[in-house]
């Protein structure tokens, strides 16, 4: 087995290691394109409505809750469920609007 090594290491290691690395390189830059960025993408423009939210506006939880922001703090949100029912949910917690909850 030893000998197999020993007779395969040639002086023209260079371009034959770019060889064994070039489908590693393309699988990377192939899950950066395909996964990492549109995640990021949709990280950045979740983050982004989190933070214009606003009075009035129609919003779901991440538990499934639909609600009414009824007032907007810091860290959190105080969304109406029901006539007169309010509870606090941080900001994280929310996932989108009513109209991104209508197109699925």
């Amino acid at each position: 087995m030893m000998s197999l090594f020993l007779q395969a290491g040639g002086g023209e290691g260079s371009p034959n290691m770019l060889m064994q690395l070039l489908p590693f390189l393309l699988i990377i830059v192939v899950f950066y394109f395909f996964m990492i960025r549109p995640q990021v993408k949709r990280q950045k423009e979740l983050r982004k409505y989190r933070e214009s939210l606003k009075k009035g506006d129609k919003v779901v939880t991440t538990g499934g809750i639909y609600g009414k922001v009824t007032e907007v703090k810091e860290s959190h949100v105080v969304i109406e469920i029901a006539q007169d029912v309010n509870i606090k949910v941080d900001k994280a917690g929310i996932i989108m609007d009513m109209s991104d909850a209508a197109k699925k």
